[in-house]
């Protein structure tokens, strides 16, 4: 290969490169990305599909004592950032192409987030309750949401 050809490759990719770093770049800024990396329940609303469950949260009972990560994401720090990234990713991608379920609704996997964080944040009151789905020998489980739907988001 002779050097100009080389010269003029390495041009190009670092062209393409900037490219998408450029675009990838203003995305984020445009989306408010570093919000995201907070506490701050208002972040969630950001996108206007989430308007109305910040809107109710906002009226909840857990309003006082729980934000949207308490209840939505894991608590430890690497499983946290994890999940906000896969979910930053898939709501983005969703909202992008406009493949959104209107009202949108918890995938199962975050439906096991969810679970565990109310049992861990009310474990002295569902401790039988969680002992005797342990040992239920029907194979279903118990969820705090079959009968507490409504209690971090008003419907």
């Amino acid at each position: 290969m002779s050097l100009p050809f080389r010269r003029s490759v390495v041009v190009g990719a670092c062209l393409l490169i900037g490219v998408f770093a450029g675009m990838a770049g203003y995305t984020f800024q445009y989306a408010e990305g570093l919000s995201y990396f907070s506490n701050d329940p208002g972040a969630c609303a950001n996108c206007h599909v989430m308007q109305d469950p910040y809107d109710s949260w906002l009226k909840s009972s857990h309003r006082e004592a729980a934000s949207c990560n308490d209840c939505h994401v894991p608590h430890e720090l690497v499983d946290k950032y994890l999940s906000k990234a896969v979910n930053g990713w898939n709501h983005s991608r969703h909202f992008t192409m406009q493949t959104f379920p209107d009202p949108i609704r918890i995938r199962p996997g975050n439906h096991e987030v969810l679970q565990e964080n109310c049992i861990t944040c009310h474990e002295d009151m569902v401790h039988n309750l969680v002992e005797f789905d342990q040992k239920s020998a029907t194979g279903t489980s118990l969820r705090c949401t079959a009968c507490h739907g409504s209690v971090g988001h008003l419907q």
